[in-house]
């Protein structure tokens, strides 16, 4: 199966089930991401680093272009992002993920050459950690820590979205981490229950499993 084909199938179970079941994290689905800025990235990324767009990233975002948090009523305090419905944060825009990934002013590359690309983050605001994808698949990055060299978790974004889905129809709850998915108004939140970052909205999360 195709890269293209893989994602979409994967893409079409995990947000089916986000339609029936968080329905305001399947609202803050935005929509593709231009054509234009997906070759725009691809260029970017040749012309600095000497590596392409990876396929199946370039795939998900013709499918999803990044998340827009919903408003919610009964969110006082802000706390819960709609659109962090993965437990590896948020799906990046095109924009998002190269601004970490391409070289510095001083033209130095963090990442040491290494041929991924950040697409998941919990860090919005300046990302500094998250997931990465590449030929070899999907793994954790970090500024701390550089991706280099590191292993992968998961053979491919399809397969970590496939993982993400058999976890919230089937569990183990913790199959992905200490994180485990839970609902609280309308959204897929990933909680981790001895150390919640959830405050007042906390009792009003239930874990699926």
């Amino acid at each position: 199966m195709s890269d293209q084909r893989s994602v979409e199938t994967a893409w079409c179970r995990l947000t089916g089930w986000l339609k029936t079941n968080a329905p305001v994290s399947y609202a803050s689905l935005l929509p593709p991401a231009a054509e234009q800025a997906i070759e725009a990235a691809d260029t970017q990324l040749k012309h600095n680093l000497g590596f392409g767009l990876p396929a199946e990233l370039a795939a998900l975002w013709r499918l999803c272009g990044g998340v827009d948090h919903q408003e919610i009523e009964y969110d006082e305090e802000g706390e819960v992002g709609s659109g962090a419905f993965l437990p590896g944060g948020v799906i990046m825009s095109p924009i998002d993920a190269l601004r970490p990934r391409l070289p510095d002013q001083t033209g130095q590359d963090w990442w040491q050459g290494a041929p991924v690309v950040p697409w998941l983050t919990r860090d919005e605001a300046g990302p500094e950690s998250g997931h990465w994808v590449g030929a070899i698949g999907v793994g954790r990055w970090s500024l701390d820590g550089l991706p280099g060299g590191t292993k992968p978790a998961f053979p491919s974004i399809a397969a970590y979205l496939d993982a993400v889905l058999r976890i919230v129809t089937e569990g183990p709850a913790d199959a992905m981490g200490p994180g485990v998915p839970g609902l609280v108004w309308g959204c897929l939140i990933w909680e981790n229950p001895e150390y919640p970052l959830l405050d007042e909205a906390l009792p009003h999360w239930t874990p699926i499993h």
